[in-house]
Order: structure tokens, then C-alpha cells, then sequence
């Protein structure tokens, strides 16, 4: 009798321990994913202007304080959409932690990001608004806010009268038509002005920016003196426009107010051809957004919107020590450029 008892102990034990063996696995693999190394994509709209030296700057800089690793990777121009999807679709295919996006076009991104969200890899938008819910936040300037900026020191600065021209920048950027938006709702509000021309599109280069300004300039006759002021909404369209200016012999008859800093442009603005430029924070903006991946990834809660600021910078700023950290971050200590 004692047999058959001991047998079936035995057999309870044993059944017990296989029905755990699974749970400790799955317990162990979990485990062992929570602390494997983060690895974030960080997907720019371009690698060649200034400003996204400065975002990728801001990246590191986050990566190294985090103890994360980041994977920089985005198309050279920023019209190449298709290359943009292909990149992230790549990154999505390998299976990376995260992916850090500014995407180029707010509707075109959704459904790259929708497969990343399928695959359990989050996406947090930068820069530029993504259309959908299926991104975990949004870290960029108040675009609308900053193109208000514009537009009210832009009224000021040429007494409160006078036709304004904007070139836009390229269309299905949510960024740049925010800030087109808030520069336009600006003006418009001032009796006094009137907007010559909003529906030029300077396009993702210098090269096609230039030569849709100089077009601009010379079809809306700006040497008769019949232009008070222009804005631009980006550093592409806002050099184009300044060589323009320059050609066409208007450069400070003409008061211009452009977006985003380069040594070029700071160079125009200390020289009097620019009258100011909207500065964003592009080193904080890539610091934030690979910050707050990397707390989504280890399961803290993280805003759903975090603005990162926006000022005017008129030549009398430049001096300013708060201005330079904006405008000249230490790209070599971070990049080693």
C-alpha cells in the first residue's frame, strides 16, 4: 500500500516541477529582456543641415548620460520620403528598442509607424508632428507659437504696413506649415498689412529655395521697393531666400525674418541682412527625445506633448551667452566635428 502512495507523490512532484519549468523560463527570458542593452533608432528628415547636426548632438549626449545606445540613420535630402520609409521600415525589420522620428511627411510616416507599433517598437515623434495616435510622444517647438513670433516682430519691424511675402517650404511638413500658420494668423491680424504672396514653395534645398525666391522677388517687382518684409519658415528656404535678397540688390531694404541658425545666416543677421531669425533648440530637442524614449522603454510615464521653446534672435542677441548655447552648441564635443 505504502508503494502505490510513494509512487503517486512522485508522480505529483513531478508533474508540479514540468508545470513550472515553463513559467521560470518565460520568467527568466522576460527578466533577461528588461535588462538587455536599449537600442534607439534616431530617424532625422536629413543629415546635411545644421540643425540636425545639432539634433544628433543633443541624441548623444542623451545616449551617454542614459547608458543606451543610439543608431543615427536618416535620408541625406529632405524631400527623399521614400528614403525615409525605407529606413525606418529597416529599423523596424531589425527590431530595435525604440525609434526616434521627425517625420518628413505627417501622413505618409503613419503607416511605417503603425507597423512599428505592431512589431511592440514604440516611436516617438520629433521636429514634426506624425498624423495618428500610435506614437508615444511629442517633442518639438510650438511651431504655430514660434511662427506667431515671427509674424509680430516681422509687423513691428516694418512699422505695422506694407506687403509681406512668404515662402513656404514644402508640402505635408507639419512643422513648417505650423509655422506658416502662426506668421500669417499674425500679419493678417494688423490692418495694415497685406500678404502678397503665400503659395510659393521653396522646396528641401538651397539650390531650389534660391531660385524659387529669386523668382518671387523679381514676378512680385521687390527692387521697385514694393515689398516691406518676407519670411521664411526653415534654414533651407531662409539661406535661398537671403542669396536672393542679396542678388536682387533688396538685402536690408527689404526687413527679413527667417527660421533656424547656421554660421551663415548668424553671420547675414550680425551684418544687418537679416532682421532676426526664430531659433529653435534643435541639441535640446534630440537630447529630450531620446530621453524620453528611453524612460518609455523602462516603463516610466512620459508626456504626451513636451515643448522645446522657441526664441527671436535680433543682432543685439548675439552676445547673449544664453543665446550662443541655442544657436552654437559644442557640436565636437559630442560628435567630434
Amino acid at each position: 500500500m505504502n508503494i502505490p502512495v510513494l509512487a503517486c507523490a512522485l508522480a505529483a512532484a513531478l508533474l508540479a516541477a514540468c508545470s513550472k519549468a515553463p513559467s521560470d523560463a518565460m520568467s527568466t527570458d522576460a527578466g533577461a529582456q528588461r535588462g538587455a542593452r536599449l537600442r534607439i533608432a534616431v530617424v532625422p528628415k536629413g543629415t546635411t543641415h545644421e540643425f540636425w547636426k545639432s539634433v544628433h548632438a543633443g541624441a548623444v549626449k542623451a545616449s551617454r548620460e542614459l547608458d543606451v545606445d543610439i543608431v543615427w540613420k536618416g535620408p541625406l535630402r529632405e524631400d527623399d520620403l521614400k528614403g525615409q520609409i525605407d529606413v525606418v521600415s529597416s529599423f523596424v525589420a531589425q527590431g530595435v528598442s525604440g525609434i526616434v522620428l521627425a517625420p518628413l511627411n505627417d501622413a505618409a510616416l503613419k503607416a511605417p509607424v503603425r507597423a512599428a507599433a505592431q512589431a511592440k517598437i514604440p516611436v516617438v515623434a520629433f521636429d514634426s508632428d506624425l498624423a495618428g495616435d500610435e506614437h508615444v510622444s511629442f517633442v518639438a517647438t510650438d511651431n504655430q507659437a514660434a511662427g506667431r513670433l515671427a509674424g509680430e516682430h516681422l509687423g513691428r519691424a516694418i512699422g505695422g504696413k506694407g506687403n509681406v511675402v512668404v515662402l513656404r517650404y514644402q508640402e505635408g511638413s507639419a512643422s513648417t506649415q505650423n509655422r506658416e500658420k502662426g506668421f500669417l494668423d499674425a500679419v493678417r491680424a494688423m490692418p495694415g498689412i497685406t500678404v502678397a504672396s503665400d503659395n510659393q514653395y521653396g522646396g528641401a534645398t538651397t539650390e531650389t529655395a534660391f531660385n524659387k525666391s529669386e523668382s518671387l522677388l523679381l514676378a512680385q517687382r521687390a527692387a521697385e521697393g514694393t515689398i516691406a518684409g518676407v519670411f521664411t519658415p526653415n534654414e533651407s528656404t531662409t539661406f535661398g531666400m537671403l542669396q536672393a535678397l542679396r542678388k536682387t540688390n533688396v538685402a536690408r531694404k527689404v526687413k527679413f525674418v527667417g527660421f533656424d541658425a547656421s554660421d551663415k545666416l548668424l553671420g547675414a543677421l550680425r551684418d544687418g541682412d537679416i532682421e532676426a531669425l526664430v531659433v529653435q533648440d534643435p541639441f535640446t530637442m534630440g537630447y529630450q527625445a531620446v530621453k524620453t524614449m528611453a524612460a518609455h522603454l523602462r516603463g516610466e510615464r512620459v508626456e504626451r506633448r513636451i515643448d522645446t521653446g522657441a526664441r527671436v534672435v535680433t543682432r543685439q542677441d548675439l552676445d547673449d551667452p544664453a543665446v550662443k548655447e541655442i544657436v552654437k552648441p559644442d557640436l565636437a564635443r559630442w560628435l567630434g566635428e
